[in-house]
């Protein structure tokens, strides 16, 4: 007797083939994530002239840099333009595959001997001045004429997308102030102070090219808010949220009601114990006065580029306020007595620190 042929069901084969796409994708993301997320330590490497993708992927997995170096090659075949440059870089575990490949491609200014400038997310130009001056034989007050050397800013509005006229407000303090890339840079010993604002500004415009046509429409009042909770919240989620609290409270025509931006127009540092007639005192940059509605005239801090993106895409809430206890943690209120209970239980249990 002739045995049927049992012909394969189509559902089962689509099946199937979804399971095996699915689990290809899934190797695909956890081999090119980063190593060690938490691990910012800097490991130095050096790429040859003439050193092949093969002989990069060894180096890259021998340091613990990437998951699987088959992957490296791959990925660089399939998504790589350019060619991976010779040089000297400084990389983290913390990098996934896709950063660590842009770095290569772009290629390394680093060197050994280079000078290198580190500029914290969250600071102030005239920390960044403080840097650059503490590193270089450049005087602070030099470094300060430049960033406020008006001729200067109109040449770097004409040359970068991002910049506007908006940074040369009457009222605003530095022009630059929100709109330089916080990160590590090597630079030559003899380097300019105007190249070393020019390369962060590279970066800045690096790392917005993804959200310009979000930015575009109003690049000042996204850094500006940006800035704000940058120093407000310690996560993203967190700064989300402000974030959508500060749209609540515009839509209701009410003031930001936000104390750092009152500490940014004394120009005192955050740690410092403000008064009350500072706190009501109008000012550009002050939002606590009850008179003064919308955001700041421009940015308080150089803000992360994860603030910007919680400046970009908020929590949508129905809160009106917050508050931060001693420890950094945020609590959320629709009413303002809510908000004085919330004070009062952190007073109470020895975590308020306002």
């Amino acid at each position: 007797m002739a045995v049927k042929k049992v012909k394969p069901r189509p559902l089962l084969l689509f099946v199937l083939l979804g399971i095996i796409l699915v689990i290809i994708g899934l190797c695909w993301l956890h081999f090119a994530s980063p190593v060690d997320r938490n691990d910012n330590s800097e490991v130095e490497l050096t790429i040859t002239s003439g050193m092949s993708t093969i002989k990069i992927g060894n180096i890259l997995k021998e340091e613990r840099l990437i998951r699987s170096k088959n992957l490296f090659c791959l990925y660089t075949k399939l998504y790589s333009n350019k060619s991976l440059k010779a040089g000297t870089y400084k990389l983290k575990r913390s990098m996934d595959l896709n950063q660590i490949v842009s770095i290569l491609e772009k290629g390394s200014t680093y060197s050994p001997d280079s000078l290198k400038l580190t500029f914290k997310e969250g600071q102030r130009i005239t920390d960044y001045a403080k840097v650059i001056s503490d590193n270089t034989f450049y005087s602070y007050a030099d470094v300060i004429a430049v960033f406020r050397d008006n001729n200067y800013m109109q040449e770097l509005i004409n040359k970068y997308w991002f910049l506007t006229n908006n940074i040369m407000q009457d009222g605003i303090y530095y022009s630059l102030e929100g709109y330089l890339a916080p990160d590590t840079y090597y630079f030559e010993k003899n380097v300019t102070v105007k190249e070393i604002i020019e390369k962060m500004l590279d970066e800045e415009e690096d790392r917005l090219s993804n959200y310009e046509t979000s930015l575009e429409t109003n690049t000042h009042y996204y850094l500006t808010m940006a800035s704000i909770i940058e120093l407000e919240g310690k996560n993203l989620e967190d700064r989300k949220n402000i974030m959508g609290v500060f749209n609540n409270r515009i839509r209701a025509n009410m003031h930001l009601g936000s104390d750092v931006t009152t500490y940014y127009a004394f120009q005192v540092p955050l740690s410092a114990k403000l008064t009350t007639t500072q706190y009501n005192t109008s000012n550009p940059y002050n939002t606590r006065p009850t008179s003064k509605l919308g955001p700041p005239i421009g940015p308080i801090c150089n803000p992360s580029i994860i603030s910007i993106e919680a400046a970009l895409n908020p929590t949508n809430n129905n809160y009106l306020y917050f508050v931060a206890d001693s420890t950094g943690k945020v609590y959320y209120s629709k009413t303002n007595d809510e908000q004085n209970k919330i004070i009062r239980e952190l007073i109470s249990q020895g975590k308020w620190n306002g």
